[in-house]
């Protein structure tokens, strides 16, 4: 009897503005040009194959906690978003990586929940702890990659942000940076305490350099050839 060997999750992280789509979709995509049986699940993945009803809760759960009215989302307060948030990422785990992972499909996961986690451990209003509890359970990644570049230049990059990428702290170029600065150092301080992860030092770096990067990372810690 032959088993199938589970596929691998390759998730990505990092401030707002590093490039972790842009890179997510182009290492996907190597991956299928290779051979490889691969999904691309990001923000708004709410497919199920052969399953519309699940499809269609998905979405309107995507649709609740990712395409809201803005003065809604403010209303509604931390720890509510937390635990939307955390629902979204559980019912997607659940539903689409798992599954997914079980059949030999590898997952190449964008927005994973770590900045989650990042943006939450500098809530004062919100227990850390009671943060990492309540995505304790996801699935772990076998890689994680971190691109690593200075909220400066990511918002050189960006040009515009939201309310959130600043933390609500105000919408001056300067609010957005000191927030970020404060998400990354958490980022940064997870990075260097987990063997999975591997820190991409992106500034100043064009897409073609970091995807090359990104490749011999993924034959070297996966043996995942492309």
């Amino acid at each position: 009897m032959t088993t199938t060997a589970p596929g691998r999750v390759i998730a990505f992280t990092g401030g707002d503005g590093a490039g972790k789509s842009t890179l997510a979709t182009r290492l996907h995509q190597a991956l299928t040009d290779a051979g490889h049986d691969a999904i691309l699940v990001g923000k708004h993945s709410t497919h199920l194959p052969m399953d519309t009803e699940l499809s269609a809760y998905l979405d309107q759960l995507n649709h609740l906690v990712y395409r809201r009215d803005a003065a809604v989302a403010q209303a509604c307060g931390d720890h509510y978003w937390l635990l939307a948030l955390a629902t979204w990422y559980t019912l997607q785990d659940r539903l689409v990586i798992q599954p997914a992972r079980r059949s030999g499909t590898h997952v190449v996961l964008d927005n994973s929940h770590h900045k989650i986690l990042a943006r939450y451990a500098v809530n004062p209003a919100v227990s850390r702890r009671l943060t990492e509890q309540v995505f304790a359970h996801l699935t772990e990644p076998d890689l994680v990659y971190f691109l690593d570049i200075g909220a400066r230049e990511a918002l050189a990059r960006k040009g515009a942000f939201t309310s959130v990428e600043s933390g609500h702290s105000g919408d001056s170029g300067e609010d957005f940076i000191r927030y970020q600065d404060t998400v990354l150092a958490q980022i940064r301080e997870h990075a260097g305490q987990n063997g999975v992860w591997l820190p991409l030092d992106v500034s100043g770096l064009d897409r073609d350099q970091v995807l090359k990067a990104a490749l011999g990372a993924l034959a070297d810690r996966l043996n995942l050839t492309v």
